[in-house]
């Protein structure tokens, strides 16, 4: 894939990579404007000699939480996930129930979420994926907690499913235990007019607004508070939390932004027009394939 990019590197002016650090000897020796978007947790041990050594390469991070680890690397910005308006509509939550979407693994805090519904006596429909690396944690820890009558298990879920699944919610549980880079099933959920009781670790104080998308809570006592006030939440203004901070247009103009910067910066006689956009959008395409 690589290889086919920088082949064809002649014909766009920026090249948009979102394949963290695999690219970096070949971009550090082209002659050509690029940046990285860096998707992942930022705070392993290994990434920190590697980012001094590509110190130079231009980054971009998805949330300000993201670049605690390495606040010495070459940032470009922060662009915030977002979504197109019309991929979610607003739910009415009356299915009475708590939701938790996403993967099964520690970090995301299903175990978390299921001792908030008990506690709080309210019905939780889980919809997540279990990869392989997360086989033992589900069967060990959280399948004999999915033994209750107000835990239901339905797997995996996508398109429309997934938009019915939030907008009929009470209310999303995010009780992460890791500083999650983003957490898209956070807008996903305001997309729906669903509140959000997270704690507030990583991008989570970016994402939420406190009392207008839902509760940003310390602990499992504060959650299941918080699940006793998510009629005070108004879902239309959580709906338009997302439409006015996490839409796609917005996350696009963020990034044109940032090409202009660099385009102007690799050659000063270049004039950036609406090819640039073109180009871009053709290249980050297929540098996600």
């Amino acid at each position: 894939m690589l290889d086919q990019v920088f082949s064809e590197k002649e014909n766009f002016d920026l090249i948009h990579f979102h394949v963290d650090y695999l690219h970096y000897p070949f971009s550090r020796r082209q002659q050509i404007a690029h940046v990285t978007t860096l998707h992942g947790r930022l705070d392993l041990p290994d990434l920190v000699p590697l980012y001094q050594h590509f110190r130079d390469i231009p980054v971009i991070s998805i949330s300000d939480a993201q670049r605690k680890p390495l606040p010495w690397a070459n940032w470009q910005g922060t662009v915030h996930h977002g979504l197109p308006r019309k991929s979610f509509s607003l739910g009415s939550g009356k299915g009475g129930y708590l939701a938790f979407l996403g993967r099964t693994s520690p970090e995301k805090g299903l175990d978390q979420a299921i001792e908030i519904a008990k506690r709080a006596e309210m019905p939780l429909k889980i919809a997540a994926k279990i990869d392989q690396v997360d086989v033992e944690y589900f069967e060990t820890v959280i399948k004999p907690l999915l033994d209750h009558p107000l835990i239901e298990f339905i797997g995996e879920v996508g398109y429309p499913e997934k938009n019915e699944f939030l907008g009929n919610a009470a209310g999303f549980l995010f009780p992460i235990a890791w500083r999650e880079p983003f957490g898209l099933v956070m807008i996903e959920a305001m997309a729906c007019g669903t509140p959000v009781i997270a704690y507030p670790l990583g991008s989570v104080p970016e994402v939420e607004q406190e009392r207008v998308t839902g509760f940003m809570v310390p602990d499992l006592e504060g959650a299941v508070r918080a699940v006793q006030r998510l009629g005070e939440i108004d879902r239309e203004k959580c709906r338009w939390h997302f439409e006015q901070h996490f839409n796609a247009e917005r996350m696009a103009q963020d990034y044109l932004q940032i090409y202009q910067r660099l385009v102007r910066a690799e050659s000063s006689s270049l004039t950036v027009s609406d090819g640039v956009l073109n180009c871009t959008a053709t290249v980050s395409h297929n540098s996600t394939s």
